[in-house]
Parts: structure tokens; sequence; C-alpha cells
């Protein structure tokens, strides 16, 4: 069990009176700490339910948000995740900023090995985007350029 000490900072969690904004907003944010930064791994974060807006007419885009990373010291609390995604849901931006968006506040919050953030958005005008942005520190870059490259086959 984690002690007291390494849960501080995590505010959300477990709070009966969460609040709900009305815009972007990567304050709501929360990490703690890695028990085993030692080992590589994986974790894979995904919501099914990303609404955001388009920014020229306003109206609604719908999607699907994949976070995939390697830790290293901080990890990212998943309540905490999940509100900032919902604050995405009267922010205006094309598909592709969302998904660099998010991708780069969780590197800054984070710092993590390697990230992956991929938007599986609903087609709008029968055309459905697929966006892809990925982050890597040093030791991983050869993991971005495959799975750069990996993007580019899929298609």
């Amino acid at each position: 069990m984690r002690s007291e000490n390494e849960l501080e900072g995590i505010t959300l969690l477990g709070n009966q009176n969460t609040q709900y904004g009305s815009g972007y907003n990567p304050a709501l944010l929360e990490t703690f700490v890695n028990k085993h930064p030692d080992n590589e791994y994986v974790v894979t974060l995904d919501c099914p339910e990303f609404t955001s807006l388009c920014p020229k007419t306003g109206q609604p885009d719908f999607g699907r948000i994949v976070i995939t990373y390697i830790p290293s010291e901080r990890m990212v609390e998943s309540k905490s995740l999940k509100l900032y995604l919902f604050s995405f849901r009267n922010h205006g931006d094309f598909h592709e900023d969302c998904v660099n968006i998010i991708m780069k506040d969780l590197v800054n919050l984070m710092n993590p090995r390697y990230i992956e953030v991929r938007g599986i958005f609903n087609p709008r005008g029968g055309i459905r985007i697929l966006p892809f942005a990925s982050y890597a520190d040093s030791e991983h870059q050869s993991l971005r350029q495959q799975r750069l490259l990996e993007r580019l086959k899929e298609v």
C-alpha cells in the first residue's frame, strides 16, 4: 500500500466534490511516484469519449484518445487525466492540435521515457482524421522512429 507521503499532491481522486470546468485546463493534471522506475513497462490509457469543438464552426467533434507511455519517475493520475481530457469539450482546436497539446502537456507533467498520443476521431464530412504525436528521451529515439514508421505504413 502507498504511504500518505507517496499520495501527497493527489487531490482529485476520492474527492466527492469534483468540479467540472468549462475550458481547457492543464492545471488539472496530477502525478504520483512510479514505484518501479527500474523497470521499463508500458502504460496505456484509453479515453473512448473525447470531445472538442471545431475552431471554425464551434460544432462538437467526437473521438477516442489513446495514450501509451513508458514512465520514468512520475505517472499521471487517471482521474486528473479524465478531468483534463473533459476540459477539451469546450475547447476549439483541430484534431491534430488537440493530440499535440495533450502529448506536450503530459511530457511537461511527467517527463516520460516515451509517450505517444493517438487520436481516432469520428468521421466528419466523410473524412476520418487519425493524428499521432510522440516524444522520446535520448534512449528511446529508435522506438519513436519505429512507431512513426509503423503509423505511416498503416495508411
